[in-house]
C-alpha cells in the first residue's frame, strides 16, 4: 500500500463528506506527530497497534560489495517498529 492508497482508505473510513485533501492533511498531521514524538521521547507507543522506538547501531566494519575492500561504517540511529500482540494476532 502506498501513501495515495492510504489516503483513499482514510477518506472512506472518515465518511463520504470528507475530502481527499482533508484525509491527506489528517495523515500528514499524524506522521508529523509520530516523527516529533520519536525525536523528542525516543519512542511512541500506540496501544493496540505497536511501538515506534529509536535503536542504536554500533560502528562496525563492512565490505564494499563491488571491490571487496574493508570499510568502516559509522554508528547510527534508526527507527524500529515493534507490533503489539493484538496486531500480531490479527495477521
Amino acid at each position: 500500500m502506498n501513501k495515495a492508497e492510504l489516503i483513499d482508505l482514510v477518506q472512506k473510513n472518515l465518511g463520504g463528506e470528507t475530502s481527499k485533501r482533508a484525509a491527506g492533511d489528517a495523515l500528514e498531521a499524524v506522521l508529523e506527530a509520530l516523527a516529533k514524538g520519536i525525536k523528542k521521547d525516543q519512542s511512541v507507543q500506540l496501544i493496540g497497534f505497536g511501538t515506534f522506538k529509536v535503536a542504536k547501531r554500533a560502528a562496525r566494519t563492512g565490505r564494499n560489495p563491488k571491490t571487496g575492500a574493508a570499510m568502516k561504517i559509522k554508528a547510527s540511529k534508526t527507527v524500529r517498529f515493534v507490533p503489539s500482540s493484538a496486531l500480531k494476532g490479527s495477521l
